[in-house]
Formats: C-alpha cells, sequence, structure tokens
C-alpha cells in the first residue's frame, strides 16, 4: 500500500474501551479496546457505557476503517479465520483522558504495524456482522486473484567459459 494509496471504502466505527481497576503497584488502571460499534454513535468521545465494580466502558471515538483494492487478499484471510477481527489503535494523549484513537483496521499486518511504536495500544476486537458483510462486498468486488510467483532458476556459472572466450581472442606476437 503506498502512502499515497486512496481507500475505495471507508467504514466508520465507534471504539468501544474498557478501564479495569489494576492491582499493581505500578499503574492504576488497565486499558484495553473491547469491541467497535458499526457508525459514527450520536455521542460525546469519552461518555461512560457502564460502570460495574471496577471496570468501566467508554465509547471513546470514532474511527475509520478504510478498505484497498491492494488488500483484498488480507482482508479474505481475516474474514476466513474464523474470528473476523478489526484491530483498533489507541495512542497516548496528552488531554483529560490518557488515548486517543489513532486508528481501526481489517488488516492483521496493518494493525501489527503500529505495535512498533510500544507505547500504543493495540487490539483485535471482534468484527461486526454488518461490517463483516460490507467487508465480504468489498473483496467480492475487487479482488483479482494473483498468480503465484515463481523465481526463475538461473544455469550454474561455468567457470572456464570465461577462460575459454580470452584464449580465443588472444593473438600470438
Amino acid at each position: 500500500m503506498s502512502p499515497a494509496a486512496v481507500p475505495l471504502l471507508s467504514i466508520p466505527v465507534g471504539v468501544v474501551v474498557e478501564r479495569r481497576k489494576a492491582a499493581s503497584q505500578w499503574t492504576d488502571f488497565i486499558w484495553r479496546a473491547v469491541g467497535v460499534l458499526p457508525g459514527e454513535p450520536d455521542m460525546e468521545a469519552w461518555t461512560v457505557l457502564r460502570e460495574q465494580d471496577d471496570v468501566t466502558l467508554f465509547y471513546v471515538g470514532s474511527a475509520l476503517v478504510d478498505l484497498y483494492r491492494s488488500e483484498t487478499e488480507r482482508y479474505r484471510e481475516n474474514l476466513a479465520s474464523g474470528t473476523p477481527s478489526i484491530w483498533v489503535v489507541m495512542s497516548p494523549s496528552e488531554g483529560e483522558w490518557p488515548y486517543a484513537v489513532t486508528a481501526a483496521t481489517a488488516d492483521a499486518a496493518e494493525g501489527e504495524s503500529f505495535t512498533e511504536a510500544a507505547t500504543n495500544l493495540v487490539e483485535p476486537v471482534p468484527m461486526p456482522e454488518i461490517i463483516r458483510d460490507a467487508i465480504d462486498r468489498f473483496i467480492a468486488g475487487h479482488h483479482v486473484e494473483r498468480e503465484e510467483f515463481f523465481k526463475r532458476r538461473r544455469g550454474r556459472a561455468d567457470p572456464e567459459a570465461l577462460a575459454r572466450r580470452l584464449q580465443k581472442g588472444r593473438t600470438n606476437e
């Protein structure tokens, strides 16, 4: 995927994050994405959805799952995995809340690439059926089977070939 690539389809999702009281002396809470909602919910970012014991669920904002023609094979693998997922990426924030939604993707390799920044939280969450259906239709309309790449084998080098050419071209003086 080139940096100038433009997605052919963008699917909006709302991101749900869980904050759980940590049983640690070094941190107060453990944060992790737990789900995505189809579309963009009509509510403010960081709205509390549920509080129970030491766990709070927040709607933290929306993101776009961008789909590219060149990545249809990876989307197909995701859907065929038995547990289709959306990878949610959250980055540290300087604001009132500790994290901000950075990205959401249906491409496992892209999701994994966001883990290179060790401060990002990257979680695969279950893909809602309506999003799975939209990705399935996208694959049906844009996937192109690629021929398997076969590397040609070169013939072995003949070290004597160069020597014979030099002898032919030599003149007796």
